[in-house]
């Protein structure tokens, strides 16, 4: 059987040619058009890491500064929303209620006094509940963000981001605050 001997030498050949290579061209003689940033996996101050996007590369001093500012802005920011959200929920729940009483004392004539429902989480109303959405996915965007900006293990994004949060919550975490306790 010669045929059966040449089929199995040939399938040797290439199966060792294809677990050598694994079906993939793993030379680095080409050039990298992804490697545009520098990134090192230790706390550094040098630019040249990659933040958010590809082409936002900050590679001078000046550029890192700029980064910086933006991502103490982005702190400010989410913090505010924190606040925002905070004192809305806040009025949205004392409407929850308003609306809730004034669907009891419609219905009170209805029903016998023990039998009146008692409704633990404020209804469904849309324009509460779409803008806490909307809201919440901001922060958590913001949060994806800033967990990005840190993993570039960046000194300077990551004592923006810090201070920024600091910042931003001894300006705006009074009205959380004030929202909790009422």
């Amino acid at each position: 059987m010669p045929g059966r001997s040449l089929l199995f030498s040939v399938l040797s050949i290439t199966g060792k040619c294809i677990a050598q290579t694994n079906g993939m061209d793993m030379s680095m003689d080409g050039p990298m058009d992804l490697a545009t940033g520098n990134m090192v996996n230790y706390l550094h101050f040098t630019p040249g890491d990659n933040l958010w996007f590809l082409g936002w590369v900050p590679r001078s001093a000046g550029a890192m500064v700029g980064a910086c500012i933006g991502i103490f802005l982005l702190a400010l920011i989410e913090r505010w929303i924190a606040a925002c959200r905070a004192v809305m929920e806040l009025h949205w729940s004392r409407q929850a209620s308003v609306a809730v009483s004034e669907k009891l004392d419609s219905t009170r004539s209805l029903l016998p006094i023990p039998t009146r429902p008692k409704r633990l989480t404020p209804p469904f109303i849309p324009e509460h509940d779409i803008v806490r959405g909307i809201m919440f996915a901001a922060q958590a965007l913001l949060g994806y963000l800033f967990m990005l900006a840190v993993m570039t293990y960046s000194l300077g994004f990551i004592f923006a981001l810090v201070v920024g949060l600091g910042v931003g919550e001894t300006l705006f975490g009074r009205y959380s605050g004030y929202a909790h306790l009422h």
